[in-house]
């Protein structure tokens, strides 16, 4: 089980989501969201191990690769309901950013079995590779005991869809699905993962921000580019300052 906590890097304030396919819900009044992108490599550039989030270095984030195993104590607590649930690796392990083979352990809950994973902190984010989608699969995000938001695969596909197909999965969506709150009243410390019907539901890669107020990984820093007609207005002025110094030195 590999558990990386990553807290002395800068916020990654200024990814390049503009040069992603971002799939956004499509509700912009909600004050949990989602975000579907196809994730990254491995932080050491693995390919084979599913996709990663583009969050993994940043402040405050938590991730578990399922690698060693399911974790059952420290900062996420994973546990079990049922007997058809756990670890395991085998062509349903979600595909990576672009849609290759995943070798690498992954977590996995059938129908009748739920995995629970209880925070020691309040979230404001979860991001988690998704694969080999199925009806029936569902998060649920809660407070306390208090439900604050949940998806399910006919959610994701009406407010955006998956990011790819593929061909490993009978043609199933992949991707990787970045979950947030935009406001301090929508933050979870306990996340179900449940099987509705009689498919698997196969995720890898967990990526976890804690924090008090709203998620704000997904703003992009960005310096204000003068227009053209400015720039040659700009030019122009240069160009005649230089040309009245020429003058003035002869």
């Amino acid at each position: 089980m590999k558990v990386s906590q990553k807290m002395g890097l800068k916020a990654i304030s200024a990814l390049a989501f503009g040069a992603i396919a971002v799939l956004a819900a499509s509700n912009p009044a909600q004050a949990f969201s989602f975000k579907m992108t196809s994730g990254i490599a491995g932080p050491n550039g693995e390919t084979n191990q599913g996709a990663f989030s583009e969050f993994y270095g940043l402040d405050g984030t938590t991730n578990v690769d399922f690698n060693d195993g399911m974790p059952t104590e420290g900062f996420a607590s994973y546990s079990l309901t049922g007997s058809n649930a756990g670890t395991r690796a085998n062509r349903w392990a979600p595909t990576g950013a672009n849609g290759e083979k995943n070798d690498s352990n992954y977590l996995t809950a059938f129908k009748g079995s739920n995995v629970v994973i209880d925070l020691k902190e309040n979230l404001n984010y979860f991001g988690i590779n998704w694969g080999a989608a199925d009806d029936g699969n569902t998060f649920s995000f809660f407070k306390g005991d208090t439900l604050v938001q949940s998806y399910d695969t006919a959610r994701i596909i009406a407010e955006g869809g998956f990011s790819h197909n593929s061909d490993l999965h009978n043609n199933e969506g992949n991707g990787y699905v970045h979950f947030y709150s935009e406001s301090a009243s929508e933050l979870f410390d306990r996340i179900v993962i449940s099987e509705a019907n009689g498919g698997g539901f196969e995720t890898d890669n967990h990526s976890f921000h804690s924090g008090e107020g709203g998620f704000t990984g997904f703003e992009v820093e960005s310096q204000a580019v003068p227009e053209p007609t400015m720039m040659l207005g700009l030019l122009g002025i240069m160009g005649g300052t230089m040309a009245r110094r020429k003058k003035a030195a002869a």
